[in-house]
C-alpha cells in the first residue's frame, strides 16, 4: 500500500469519527448547553407582634392628631411625637389607638413596633407616670436633696452634686434609697443611669449605686496562702 492510499484511509477513518463538525482537520464535539435560571423570592415582612397591639387611652388623657404629629396631654404633663412616613396612627371608637404600617417594607416593620411602644409610654406617662429606684450600698454612702439638686457622698474626696432635670421628681429615703419619678420614661431612665454611672456596683463586695431590682454578680476574692 502506497503513501497516498494510507493517507486516504486515515482521512476516511477520521471522517467516520463520532465527533461532529470539522475545522482545519480537527473534529469538534457538540455539547448541549442549558440555560440557568434564577428563582426570585419575594420577602414578606410579618406584622410586628408589639405593633399590632391596641393602645387604650384613659378618660383623663386628651389627644390631638395633626397629620403625622401627635400631642398627648394628661394630669401629669404633656408630650408630643412625630411619626415617620412608614407608619400612621388611627383612632378607633372606645378610646383605642392603633399604630399601623403605611407601606410594606422591612423598615416599616421595625418602626411599627418601636412607635407603638413610644406612644404607649406617652399615654401611660401622662396619666400614671413612671419611676426608677436606686440603692446606695457602702459604708458612708448617702444621698440628700438640697433645693433642686441631689447630693451624693460616694467615697470621693468631695460630694457629687447633680441638678434634677425639669419634669422629674427625686425622693431620698433612709439616706440610701433614691426614687426618680415623672411622666417621661426615657428621661427617668437617663437620669437614673447618670446617678449610677458615678459609682457602678463592684463585683467583690457589691459596693456602689445599683438599681433596686438589679442583681450584682459577685466574684470571689483572692484566697490567702494555704498553710
Amino acid at each position: 500500500m502506497g503513501s497516498s492510499s494510507l493517507t486516504t484511509s486515515l482521512h476516511t477513518s477520521t471522517l467516520r469519527s463520532p465527533f461532529v463538525g470539522s475545522l482545519n482537520g480537527f473534529r469538534v464535539s457538540s455539547v448541549a448547553v442549558r440555560r440557568v435560571g434564577f428563582l426570585r423570592k419575594t420577602v414578606e415582612c410579618k406584622e410586628s407582634r408589639i405593633g399590632k397591639q391596641p393602645i387604650p387611652v384613659p378618660s383623663n388623657v386628651t389627644l390631638t392628631m395633626e397629620g403625622q404629629d401627635l400631642k398627648v396631654k394628661g394630669p401629669l404633663g404633656e408630650m408630643a411625637i412625630t411619626y415617620p412616613r412608614e407608619v400612621k396612627l388611627e383612632k378607633e371608637d372606645g378610646g383605642i389607638l392603633r399604630v399601623r404600617k403605611a407601606v410594606e417594607t422591612r423598615r416599616a416593620n421595625q418602626m411599627h413596633g418601636l412607635f407603638r411602644t413610644l406612644t404607649d409610654n406617652m399615654v401611660v406617662g401622662v396619666s400614671k407616670g413612671f419611676e426608677k429606684k436606686l440603692q446606695l450600698v457602702g459604708v458612708g454612702y448617702r444621698a440628700m436633696i438640697e433645693g433642686k439638686d441631689i447630693v451624693l457622698n460616694l467615697g470621693f474626696s468631695h460630694p457629687v452634686r447633680m441638678e434634677i432635670p425639669a419634669g422629674l421628681q427625686v425622693k431620698v429615703e433612709e439616706n440610701t434609697r433614691i426614687t426618680v419619678s415623672g411622666y417621661d420614661r426615657s428621661a427617668i431612665g437617663q437620669f437614673a443611669a447618670s446617678i449610677r454611672k458615678w459609682r457602678p456596683p463592684e463585683p467583690y463586695k457589691g459596693k456602689g449605686v445599683k438599681y433596686a431590682d438589679e442583681i450584682v454578680r459577685r466574684k470571689e476574692g483572692k484566697a490567702g496562702k494555704k498553710k
